[in-house]
């Protein structure tokens, strides 16, 4: 058996595999674990590090030292098919324990390796009793059950301190998201998990927001079978119904995915224009449940409905998706006199509430909890967060002052 360490840039392997570089300090139980080697291999770099078993962990913490870099935001994994040629080349047939990242890791480079190593064995030809360990790494919203964990000793993080003092002080202060380092990215214990496909590419999704990568697996935000998603939904639909007859004017559904809230308001006799930008998600909206008379698709995201104007409607829905930095001022210019607005409590009150208060165009008429903060688990249970509630407002638009009655 061989330990192959993947990371994306060398001071990784410190970080998160110092006790799998550590040489054990008792007697080996057997020949065979007495000669165990381990490699590391650097995605940012292309190097193949072979650590002799007699190698001390001074000795091995001084080939990596010599490999730390400058914060490099191109570093990126080499993909699946330089990742598998890598590692058979390592291998030579014999089977392999191998150490990446998590695909669920907040940063997102790591992220993408882990997922991408993993692939990799899959998709090739591996020897039998070939395993892959993730690391928990950097996942502040996440809570993971593991599998394997080691508490560090006070020595073993004070070499883990010290070398990041001594050979990586400059990412103590980078101002790379990606490569600094603060206490939260040097754990006093290291903790590790093993999953299989669906679950791994699910870890990957989940992480993806807006990315492209969020729609690499159907329902990533499992919403058909959460029952915080349920709860949400079902009382995001409840609430529109309050409002808004079914035979008025279409509603305009804005980042509708792949039409969970779509169909529950087509189930309701709604006509729906539901707009999605990301090809795959659109493609399962068309070919949802919902799909059909009532509902038509289409590729707008908010910013192009806005300057075009073209799809008029009873009340826009912008249900859960004002979190990526819009243009607030882009809702003024939508073809529609009233919006329901969903986010968590917390985004509410630190951007729309004071454009709110600040726009001459809009009123509030309506607010509802739909649903509270809860703890849930993910990913069939890997790991667990908290979900933090949403809140629905109401806003009106302002008549004009030519649409104003005048006085007798």
């Amino acid at each position: 058996m061989i330990d192959i360490v993947v990371v994306l840039r060398a001071e990784d392997a410190v970080l998160d595999f110092l006790s799998v570089l550590t040489p054990p300090t008792a007697p080996p139980a057997t020949t065979e674990s007495a000669h165990r080697e381990v490699h590391v291999l650097l995605a940012d770099s292309g190097e193949h590090l072979a650590l002799p078993p007699d190698l001390t962990l001074s000795g091995r913490l001084a080939l990596l030292a010599t490999r730390v870099r400058e914060a490099d935001e191109s570093a990126a994994s080499p993909g699946t098919e330089a990742l598998a040629t890598a590692l058979a080349r390592v291998a030579e047939g014999r089977p392999l324990c191998v150490w990446t990242h998590s695909p669920a890791d907040n940063r997102r480079s790591r992220g993408r390796l882990g997922h991408d190593v993993a692939e990799a064995l899959d998709a090739g030809e591996t020897a039998e009793g070939t395993t892959v360990r993730h690391a928990v790494g950097y996942s502040p919203f996440l809570q993971f059950v593991s599998e394997l964990d080691h508490p560090l000793s006070r020595e073993l993080v004070a070499v883990k301190l010290d070398f990041v003092n001594r050979h990586a002080r400059h990412l103590l202060d980078s101002e790379s998201p990606q490569h600094m380092l603060y206490t939260g990215r040097v754990p006093a214990a290291e903790r590790y998990f093993t999953a299989g496909p669906d679950e791994r590419r699910r870890l990957f999704a989940l992480l993806a927001s807006l990315d492209e990568e969020a729609a690499s697996v159907p329902d990533p935000w499992e919403f058909a079978t959460s029952p915080y998603e349920t709860e949400r939904l079902d009382a995001t639909t409840a609430w529109i119904a309050r409002t808004c007859d079914p035979d008025t004017g279409p509603l305009i559904e804005v980042g509708a995915c792949e039409g969970a809230l779509t169909d529950r308001l087509a189930g309701k006799g709604y006509r729906v224009e539901a707009t999605e930008p990301n090809p795959v998600f659109r493609a399962r909206l068309t070919a949802g449940p919902g799909a059909g008379d009532a509902v038509h698709v289409h590729a707008d995201g908010l910013e192009p409905l806005a300057g075009t104007r073209r799809l008029p409607g009873e009340a826009y829905l912008l249900i859960e998706m004002l979190y990526y930095g819009q243009d607030l001022d882009l809702l003024t210019a939508l073809p529609t006199g009233l919006l329901f607005v969903a986010l968590e409590p917390e985004v509410l009150d630190a951007s729309l509430r004071p454009w709110l208060t600040a726009s001459p165009d809009w009123e509030q008429i309506d607010e509802v909890v739909l649903v509270r903060p809860a703890l849930e688990t993910v990913c069939g249970g890997r790991a667990h967060l908290r979900k933090r509630g949403s809140t629905g407002v109401l806003l009106r638009r302002r008549p004009t002052l030519d649409q104003r009655p005048a006085f007798s």
